[in-house]
């Protein structure tokens, strides 16, 4: 792909089972969504009281989100998360505080990222002023490494790092003027509660917070968020599933004679002959995969819940 602004407008994405129905039929509970990397099996919603709907959240909240965050990302004395209600929010707003005028995006990747810089104006470029790399790598699971914080200021989006976080940016990214995005739609599964964070120096952190607000997210969302990243055993019990999960993916596909080139275990990227058809192919069996209008081989499948398999499997 070449790095041009013409392009930067085209937003593609997993989802839309609501297009998928207009197009192949049925209804929604017929469809099974393996577009995304959302985990299937998602952290389990607490019991909520009725504070949490009628209250704003009060500083305690975000102090207790803030310390198990800490903790569970071992984020570094001397950085700031600033919870936002999503990471994709995130990324939207960053360009509007970051300085500079040139954007670096090491590519494919997600395309949000392109577009929130062109939408505030930059321009993209191979060397700039702002690198920005999703690390894994949304769709090939690509890891980078500290030789690649190439720019005075790189954004790290790990919205899927941590299914794997011996990887994690964190230790070091930090301390040389970098930030981090993380997410609670993916490993956690819960996309529509909408809570992401930005780990960012402090010194970066009051031009975000007064960007984003007091109350960026919900009650409902920091007791949840919080809840989940002190779940040592849930935590673990998932990154071992997911891992059991995408190995069976990768050998369904490989039986049926797609080449695997790589993804996270919440989702993986396979090379087949004609990614149109094997879209097509799913589709008329109610599953949703995902393709991409830069490639005519590129196949990617989210993993499966568990009773989800003999559907794929059947295909």
């Amino acid at each position: 792909m070449t790095q041009d602004n013409k392009k930067a407008d085209t937003r593609d994405h997993g989802g839309g089972i609501d297009a998928a129905i207009a197009n192949y039929g049925g209804a929604r509970n017929d469809w099974i969504d393996l577009s995304t990397g959302i985990n299937p099996n998602p952290y389990p919603l607490p019991s909520f009281q009725s504070y949490h709907w009628t209250q704003l959240p009060d500083r305690a909240a975000f102090d207790t989100f803030d310390a198990a965050a800490r903790k569970f990302w071992q984020v570094p004395d001397n950085a700031e998360i600033i919870p936002a209600s999503g990471a994709s929010a995130i990324i939207a707003m960053l360009p509007s505080v970051l300085k500079g005028t040139t954007a670096v995006i090491p590519e494919p990747t997600y395309n949000e990222h392109r577009a929130a810089y062109v939408a505030h104006g930059w321009e993209m470029a191979d060397k700039g002023d702002v690198k920005t790399i999703v690390h894994p790598n949304n769709p090939d699971g690509h890891l980078y490494s500290a030789a690649d914080l190439t720019a005075q200021t790189c954004v790290i989006d790990e919205s899927f790092c941590d299914v794997c976080p011996e990887h994690s940016m964190m230790s070091h990214a930090v301390d040389d003027g970098h930030l981090i995005i993380k997410s609670f739609g993916k490993f956690w599964g819960l996309a529509g509660m909408r809570l992401g964070a930005v780990i960012v120096p402090k010194s970066f952190a009051p031009a975000l917070r007064d960007r984003i607000g007091p109350w960026a997210v919900s009650g409902p969302a920091l007791d949840t968020g919080t809840r989940a990243l002190q779940d040592a055993q849930w935590t673990n019990d998932t990154r071992q599933r997911l891992a059991e999960d995408a190995q069976k993916l990768d050998q369904i596909m490989l039986d049926k004679g797609a080449r695997t080139i790589g993804g996270t275990t919440l989702f993986r990227l396979y090379h087949v002959d004609n990614a149109g058809e094997w879209y097509d192919r799913f589709a008329q069996n109610r599953i949703l995969t995902r393709v991409f209008p830069y490639s005519q081989h590129f196949l990617r499948l989210g993993i499966p819940a568990h009773e989800q398999w003999q559907r794929v499997v059947g295909v």
